[in-house]
């Protein structure tokens, strides 16, 4: 049996580079950014994927580290579900 470790992703770090854009980095890496575009804050990730937009800064900041926690997550298990369900079914 095999098992996966996972370790404690380093937190965004968040700089203010303009009036209304926030970057977010993890590890000295490009993570994100917020744009305020006078009606709601505008998210885009690391790989200018649009997470959304929302209401508060906060709301907005929190939106980036959700979106990061979910893409780091393995991937591996569904695959070995998939295969598990298949040959339950022969």
């Amino acid at each position: 049996m095999s098992s996966i470790t996972l370790s404690t992703p380093d937190p965004l770090t968040w700089k203010q580079a303009d009036d209304d854009v926030h970057v977010a980095t993890r590890g000295g890496e490009f993570a994100g950014f917020v744009e305020f575009d006078g009606d709601a804050h505008l998210v885009q990730d690391g790989r200018g994927v649009t997470v959304g937009a929302f209401p508060t800064l906060g709301d907005a900041r929190r939106a980036l580290e959700d979106a990061a926690r979910a893409a780091r997550r393995p991937r591996v298990a569904v695959p070995i579900w998939r295969r598990m369900l298949r040959r339950a079914r022969v």
